[in-house]
Order: C-alpha cells, then structure tokens, then sequence
C-alpha cells in the first residue's frame, strides 16, 4: 500500500538523522518542512521533502493520494503514562475534593487507588476490554498513536493478571502501539495494611514470575510515595522486575519529595513521572542517566498540586517528556492537546518544547524513539493530519478544540 500526503503546510518533526531524545535547550528546535509532502509505503515512512522537490518520488503509481492543502501534518502523540483499563469513574471523588478533603484523606477512606481496585476486581474482561476500547477510540482521534497501559488497579495476583491479560488482548484489537506496565506495587491493599512486607513478597515471588511466564508487561512501575512504597522498597521491588525482564519506571515526587527519582535513577528505570516535588538533589541525579524526567500535566492541573519544575528542568540540560496520567481518579483525560496546552500555560515552555515532550521523548520514556515520535524514513506511519489552521502553535492556544482531522497509524488511514 503506498500512500502519498501533498501541498502539507507545515510537515512537523522531521528527521534526517533520528535522535532518541532531545535535551535542555535543543528542545526549543523543532524541524519542519514547509510546502511538503510524505510519502508512506506499508507501515513505513518512505519519504519526505519539499513540494518544489517532487521529481524524487513521481515514479510511484497505485497510490492514494491526500490533499493535505493550509493542514499541519505531525507524528502522533506518544503517551508514555496511562491507566486506562479500569472499571468505573470516581467523580464522587471529585466532589469530595471540592468539599475540602485531600488526596490522602480521601484514600484514607477507601476511595483512590483501593476504590478503582475494588471496582476491578467484580469486572469481568470482557466489561474491561469494552470500557478500555473506548477510550483508547478516544485519544486515537485526538491525535495518540501509542499508548502505554499499566496496571494496578487489581492489587491481587488474579486481578493484575487480568489486567494484564485485557492489555495483551486490546493490543490485537486496535492500530494503536501499546506498551504494557505492571504496577502492582500501586498500593498496598486492605488486607495486608499491617504487613506490607508479606505483600511485597508476593509481589516478586508470586506475581512477577507468572507475569513473566505469560510475557504480559514491558515494565515494572512503582508508587513511591509515604503510606505506599519507601525508596529502599521500590528499589527492592524493581531489582526483581529486572530479573524476569521487566524495565523498571517510577512514579516518583508526586505527593511529597520521597525518594523516587533517586530510586529510579540508582535502578536505570527509563522514565520518573509526576515530579511535582522534585528538587536540586534530584535534577542533578538525572543529569547524564537513562531516565527520562515525565511531566503529567493533568494529574497536577486535577489535584491542583504545584507545579513540576519542568522549566528549571530543561534549562538544567534535562530532556522532559509529558503523558497524560489518563486514569478515573486524577488524571479523567488522555487528550494529549490538552497536555500541551497546559505544558504551555502553566509551565512556560514553547509549543516547540511541549511537541518534542509529546513525540520523541515520550516515545523514549516507551522505549519507541527508534520507530516512533518524529518524522524519519523508516519509522513507523503514525501521524496525524489537522484541519486547516495557521501554525503547529494554534494547536496548544486552542485548547478547548480537537483539530485532529485525519489519523493514520501503520500506514493505514482510520476510518
């Protein structure tokens, strides 16, 4: 299948020599092409240029052709943090918020983490599956072309296994790429409230080799956060995870400063999300290591926590990647605009940085930056055409509308 996109007003992202990730101030550069066309071939991008230049592919016959006419033309969002598999929504939560009670207080109660977990564990797959296709219907139109799903919600080896097993299935079921992630150590369940050791053994003794055995999760995350998992247990846990082959990723210094980075970058986790209380120690650490430093704007835009300091970040040579935390509880959005809207408001970085954020570091924060997140013959065909609009920019200033005209994954236009 060939497939050809001309007259493209701004072609965003393009790479003639791929990168994995963009770092600190490189982050404010973003090639594009102007008068361009792309080329695709399979689920391949097989070449680009500037209209001027269209002898370079004008033997090509059999092809569709896409008038992309006054439309930007990018690489799909990459969304490297999610929790999209879960059964029912927790607005009640919401309110109580409202009403004055915190995060804490709230989970205190039952509700959080605990409330999704007991949800999912009376859901059947098929409930799950259905819910979760929806959603992932969802952010495809606005514009995500991969999507990492964690699980965590189960907080027992038959439900996690289930979740995972929903993640495996809907990987069958959509053009979307999905990155699995086993988050088992999201909470520490009810029942073992007064021995979290115990839980953690069947985190790694029970859990992690059947997971293994099955090949169901890419990643191994953990909540590091007081009244969940310390730094020394994170460690502990994904030093196992390691093991039976999962790389390990962090949510770390959401709530409080607590240890998360430090834990991550000690165990080389490929990503440390949240970071709402990161601080000189910990931007210091990420300096020259593997991870990739995860902003979830809608998480703290949600909870109304302050701000990561993702400015102060990039200016210290970081790279930063943003997800969107889609989730019941704090994050009910996976709507990628949305997150460089508010990448660009509340964090002050350029649309040029928020794009970058969103494309080729989210896709490292998935291990995908080598197939995905830019414009780059070679790559995977995932990229998105919007309506008519003026500049890539017009994209994060209109944040309430989804410009998102056309998507194409694998090369294949979606209908």
């Amino acid at each position: 299948m060939k497939l050809l996109v001309k007259n493209i007003k701004t072609l965003v992202q393009t790479e003639e020599n791929p990168k994995l990730k963009v770092f600190g101030k490189d982050m404010k550069n973003l090639s594009c092409i102007e008068n361009a066309w792309l080329a695709i071939e399979n689920d391949k991008i097989a070449g680009f240029g500037k209209m001027d230049d269209w002898e370079g592919i004008s033997d090509w016959t059999n092809l569709t052709i896409i008038d992309a006419t006054d439309k930007i033309v990018m690489p799909s969002y990459c969304d490297s943090h999610t929790h999209i598999v879960y059964a029912g929504s927790r607005e009640g939560e919401f309110v109580d918020r409202i009403n004055g009670l915190t995060y804490e207080q709230i989970f205190e109660r039952g509700g959080g983490i605990l409330n999704s977990a007991k949800k999912l564990q009376e859901a059947a797959e098929e409930e799950l599956i259905e819910s979760a296709l929806k959603r992932l219907n969802e952010i495809m139109w606005q514009g995500t072309g991969a999507v990492e799903i964690k699980s965590g919600y189960g907080l027992s080896t038959e439900a996690e296994l289930k979740m995972l097993r929903v993640i495996k299935k809907l990987k069958t079921l959509t053009p979307l790429t999905i990155k699995a992630t086993f988050l088992g150590a999201h909470a520490v369940p009810a029942e073992y409230k007064n021995d979290k050791r115990k839980y953690i053994d069947l985190l790694i003794n029970e859990m992690m080799p059947k997971i293994a055995q099955e090949k169901l999760a890419d990643y191994c995350d953990v909540f590091c956060e007081q009244n969940y998992f310390t730094k020394e247990e994170t460690i502990e846990i994904l030093t196992a995870a390691k093991k039976f082959g999962m790389t390990p990723k962090v949510h770390a210094e959401q709530l409080s400063n607590f240890g998360g980075v430090l834990a991550g970058v000690e165990v080389e986790a490929i990503s440390v999300d949240h970071l709402e209380f990161v601080g000189d120690k910990e931007i210091e650490a990420l300096k020259n290591s593997k991870t990739m430093p995860t902003i979830l704007p809608g998480a703290a835009f949600f909870l109304n926590l302050p701000l990561p300091p993702a400015r102060k970040m990039i200016d210290a040579g970081l790279p930063v990647a943003v997800a969107s935390d889609y989730n019941p509880g704090s994050s009910p959005s996976g709507n990628m605009n949305f997150m460089l809207s508010l990448c660009c408001v509340q964090y002050k970085m350029t649309p040029e940085e928020a794009i970058n954020a969103a494309t080729i570091n989210s896709a490292y924060a998935m291990d995908l930056s080598k197939t995905h997140g830019s414009i780059a013959i070679g790559k995977q065909a995932n990229v998105f055409i919007t309506k008519e609009i003026p500049s890539y920019a017009f994209i994060p200033y209109s944040f309430g509308s989804n410009l998102v005209e056309t998507v194409i994954l694998g090369g294949k236009v979606i209908d």
